[in-house]
């Protein structure tokens, strides 16, 4: 049994969960709202981010980085064909490098932001950040979104998946990012059809259904979110 420190709509917990959902991994998800700083919480992790894995008999695993390569370790040599990051040096940079660009830039500059001004501010307290959302900050965000889905449609064009010829932690990571914003209706689809087609194909698969379930009080989904034919 897995289980997972995670807030639904943390686009690394969402990129951690569809992972273990490939996998076919039991998992025991434990919500987290990490401005909380809770003492427990951050002694599995100093950092006080989301998400953080658990496994009996291992120290607790923190941060998307590091679920990543620990999951591939323990898990990607028993999957085959399966595998989520490919066998090869450098077919395995490339996997590497896009994961970078989502989970590090497009979670930067679009997708943290945001998560944390339509999401995140309404649970935190003053003295946390919270408050009205900033739309200075909500438009540059929408803005970066833009390029940062043009850039998937370019390589959904020249690929058959985003890092190669086949499904990868790469897809993943950035399926996980969109999804978080796509539940805010703040993806422009009609932007670019090879993406949108990309996007259809991962969110159809097994492991997006739960994701697809998350819903919150007083911020209705999209109506492109669960809906497979958007």
């Amino acid at each position: 049994m897995y289980t997972l420190f995670h807030h639904p709509f943390c686009p690394h917990s969402r990129f951690v969960r569809l992972v273990l959902g490939e996998y076919g991994l039991d998992l025991r998800l434990v919500e987290e709202r990490a401005w909380e700083r809770r003492e427990a919480f951050l002694v599995l992790n100093p950092a006080g981010t989301t998400p953080v894995l658990s496994v009996e008999g291992v120290p607790a695993v923190p941060g998307v980085g590091v679920i990543a390569e620990f999951l591939d370790e323990t898990c990607g040599p028993e999957m085959g064909d399966r595998r989520l990051m490919p066998a090869t040096a450098a077919e395995r940079i490339e996997v590497r490098r896009l994961m970078a660009w989502f989970n590090d830039k497009f979670f930067e500059e679009a997708s943290n932001l945001l998560v944390t001004e339509r999401i995140y501010k309404r649970f935190m307290n003053e003295e946390d950040g919270g408050g009205p959302p900033s739309t200075d900050v909500i438009r540059a965000a929408k803005t970066n979104v833009r390029y940062h889905l043009a850039y998937i449609g370019w390589l959904a064009q020249r690929r058959n998946f985003l890092a190669g010829d086949r499904l990868t932690y790469a897809d993943l990571a950035a399926a996980a990012h969109l999804s978080a914003i796509d539940y805010l209706g703040d993806v422009p689809w009609i932007e670019d059809d090879a993406a949108k087609a990309w996007y259809a194909r991962v969110k159809s698969r097994p492991s997006f259904r739960p994701l697809l379930s998350d819903w919150l009080a007083g911020v209705p989904a999209s109506r492109t979110y669960v809906d497979l034919d958007f």
